[in-house]
């Protein structure tokens, strides 16, 4: 018996529709799920170990050394409050990597102290429009 060719164009809509629906939902979610608010040092003094996490912070002065062939330093919150975090990365370091200055690095808690996954460490250069004290 064959079909109106009407009745076919509607249904080929309706199966067209219906897959760019599924692909958008699929596309949201996916997006969602994948962004992660990064944490402050403090949160993650008592975080689970092994579990990774994307971490904010300002860079203590005078707490970088080298380590072999990586870097280890302290960590406090944004806003200088906080107690430290060791961290320990192995990795390209970023030209304006020093101390005082705020970063983002994925990594995870072992010991006590945020060991970095290589490659993830970004350095945040300060605003032209700060003042010199605030620099």
């Amino acid at each position: 018996m064959p079909v109106d060719p009407q009745r076919k164009r509607k249904i080929r809509l309706v199966v067209a529709l219906s897959t760019a629906v599924l692909l958008a939902v699929a596309l949201i979610y996916t997006s969602f799920s994948a962004s992660t608010e990064a944490k402050e040092p403090s949160e993650l003094l008592n975080a689970s170990p092994g579990t990774s996490y994307e971490m904010t912070g300002k860079v203590v002065k005078g707490s970088i050394e080298r380590e072999g062939n990586g870097i280890a330093f302290r960590v406090v919150d944004r806003d200088g409050s906080g107690q430290a975090l060791p961290v320990t990365y192995t990795g390209a370091v970023p030209d304006p990597f020093r101390g005082g200055r705020e970063i983002v690095l994925t990594g995870a808690i072992e010991n006590g102290v945020f060991v970095g996954e290589p490659e993830t460490l970004i350095t945040k250069c300060p605003s032209k429009f700060t003042t010199k004290s605030d620099v």
